[in-house]
């Protein structure tokens, strides 16, 4: 979008929701639910008498920014009888603590919006039991990382650079193909990025500059960029509707998502031929989310119902357009403005979730010693 265009709220709305469900806060938050006990041996006694065997509620724990049409939903349940209710827990990295806090007595069955960077936080605390879908056949292996499948990938997503197309053309400077690029002082002032200690892009995006440069040298590469006027936010929101020349700001690269054009282009009025951003595709990092099934649940052939159901075509096919990541399921056919104007890198940087798990603290302090101090 140019500055001279009012933004859509809609879209506003959706690449916000994106972004708070990967921020990484470690507060958690309480959901309306938290004290409505889903069930308990005696209430399930008495509801076997009462109640047909598929009467049944789960309570999908999920981001603030789970979203999905609610004909998709009610579809799954005139299939099979099973009600859900989706309680938000705020972004994904309080949802997995708050997960992990009440593991005891856990608040759902099952937990969505695990994704990589908080994986092996998830797993190494156990508060997954293991499920095999069928509908992993319909899934490539690059998406399954945990081998005991007690994460289930749902949906994927990047981050990555986005920079403004006509601010670059205007200006006749070449887009930057690489991330060492970034450090040169023709792109100096022109970058805005996010605090990896308050937002899931911004860790994101430091993965990718250990995965680029390595332990030894990602530290000096960002030395560069506060050489280089590097400008920090808190959160995704302010980088991309504050500092990016898109919207409004005055620095043409931000850190931002694969999927923000199409989102920019489904979103405006009228619809532009061409998407306003565009996507670095070397600085992309993979982000994977995951749905797992609850220890402690009281309705497991349920929560692997709605698994299955997750997978398939129907719920895959939704999720383009309600929360702006691509769907695993290879036989998920993808909306035309995705077609047209998304992007997903065929080799994107990743690290090991476990690798992550053992590390991240150590490497957002050393990067806060690095750019902040």
């Amino acid at each position: 979008m140019r500055p001279f265009r009012p933004l859509p709220l809609l879209l506003a709305a959706a690449l916000f929701a994106a972004a708070c469900g990967d921020q990484t806060t470690d507060e958690p938050t309480s959901p309306d639910a938290a004290d409505e006990p889903i069930t308990t041996e005696d209430d399930a006694a008495t509801d076997e008498a009462a109640e047909p065997a598929d009467d049944v509620t789960l309570t999908l724990l999920t981001h603030d920014s789970f979203d999905v049409s609610e004909d998709v939903l009610a579809s799954f349940t005139a299939d099979t009888g099973i009600e859900v209710q989706v309680v938000p827990l705020g972004d994904a990295g309080t949802a997995v603590n708050q997960t992990i806090l009440t593991a005891d007595s856990p608040q759902g069955d099952l937990l969505f919006g695990v994704d990589t960077t908080f994986l092996s936080r998830a797993l190494d605390n156990d508060i997954f039991i293991p499920y095999e879908s069928p509908m992993l056949e319909q899934v490539p292996d690059r998406y399954i990382l945990d081998p005991e499948l007690r994460a289930t990938p749902i949906d994927v997503g990047d981050v990555c650079l986005n920079h403004d197309v006509a601010f670059f053309e205007e200006a006749d400077v070449d887009v930057p193909t690489d991330l060492a690029d970034l450090t040169d002082p023709a792109y100096e002032g022109m970058l805005a990025v996010q605090n990896p200690a308050t937002s899931s892009p911004g860790l994101s995006f430091l993965m990718a500059s250990i995965e680029r440069f390595g332990e030894d040298g990602y530290l000096e590469f960002w030395e560069g960029l506060v050489a280089n006027d590097v400008v920090v936010t808190d959160g995704w929101s302010e980088a991309y509707y504050e500092e990016f020349s898109g919207t409004g700001g005055d620095r043409p690269l931000v850190v931002s998502y694969a999927s923000s054009p199409p989102a920019e282009v489904f979103f405006a009025d009228p619809q532009p031929d061409e998407a306003p951003t565009g996507v670095i595709e070397a600085s992309c990092f993979r982000q994977i989310e995951f749905v797992g099934i609850l220890e402690g649940t009281a309705h497991e052939p349920e929560a692997q119902q709605l698994v299955d159901f997750m997978l398939s075509t129907e719920f895959q096919e939704d999720i383009p357009l309600t929360m702006f990541v691509f769907p695993v399921n290879e036989e998920a056919e993808l909306p035309e403005v995705f077609v047209e104007h998304a992007v997903l890198p065929s080799d994107p940087f990743e690290l090991d979730p476990a690798e992550i798990g053992e590390n991240r603290e150590a490497w957002i302090e050393a990067w806060t010693s690095t750019v902040l101090r």
